[in-house]
């Protein structure tokens, strides 16, 4: 095998191992958002704490991937379609963090809670959090498969958890103004609310990525209005 043959072996298996840290990096961060909505409906302040802290292993697998993206970009001068796998997993891995981000911040706001119950009981809430992460999940499929199809339906369903989050806001706009000493129970669920519907922005970015690794087209397949 020439050396030519032997560094494309190489660095196609460096590519593999990129792809699937970023699955890794997935399955954390999906791990994260469930847990914080379980703690969330629990009102396990332990495992809210827990939630919190674990965000710093997700920060740190996404810093490896960049580090290694980098790394390869300096040393392989990788071209053409190389160069956008490269690209698209370095977005990706940050749509990623963000993700866990927002996981963390619903186990902060979880903290904030503390003992109170929340201020009714939680319905469409877990709903968007399901629809959020069955996103996550699709829009990963879509980049390993490279599959425009599955992306696309990604980005269609953010309108779902759109809706719902305007569900969720007029309904606790209402328990506010008919009630102001709910004002702040209700807060809480607006914050953990628009952190679901962050996340599933994010994961309507990666499946735009997706969708650029399989075009190389750069595409705003829905745009969200917040």
């Amino acid at each position: 095998m020439s050396s030519h043959a032997t560094s494309r072996t190489s660095f196609d298996r460096e590519l593999r191992t990129l792809r699937d840290q970023v699955l890794v990096l997935g399955s954390m961060v999906e791990n994260a958002i469930v847990k914080s909505m379980d703690v969330l409906v629990r009102r396990d302040l332990k495992e809210s704490s827990r939630v919190v802290q674990d965000d710093d292993l997700i920060d740190k697998k996404r810093f490896e991937i960049e580090e290694r993206c980098i790394d390869l970009m300096a040393t392989q001068q990788p071209m053409a379609g190389d160069l956008r796998v490269l690209i698209a997993i370095l977005h990706i891995s940050v749509e990623l963090e963000r993700m866990g981000d927002y996981a963390e911040g619903i186990g902060r706001i979880s903290l904030m809670m503390g003992e109170e119950g929340t201020l009714k009981p939680l319905l469409d809430i877990p709903r968007m959090a399901d629809r959020a992460v069955a996103m996550l999940r699709r829009s990963l499929d879509a980049f390993v498969a490279r599959d425009t199809e599955i992306a696309r339906r990604v980005c269609d369903e953010d309108d779902e958890v759109d809706a719902l989050y305007d569900q969720v806001y007029r309904e606790l706009l209402t328990y506010m103004i008919e009630d102001p000493a709910t004002i702040r129970k209700a807060t809480y669920l607006l914050w953990v609310a628009h952190d679901l519907e962050r996340i599933a922005d994010r994961a309507t970015n990666v499946a735009e990525r997706a969708i650029f690794l399989a075009t190389g087209q750069l595409t705003e397949v829905n745009v969200s209005k917040y």
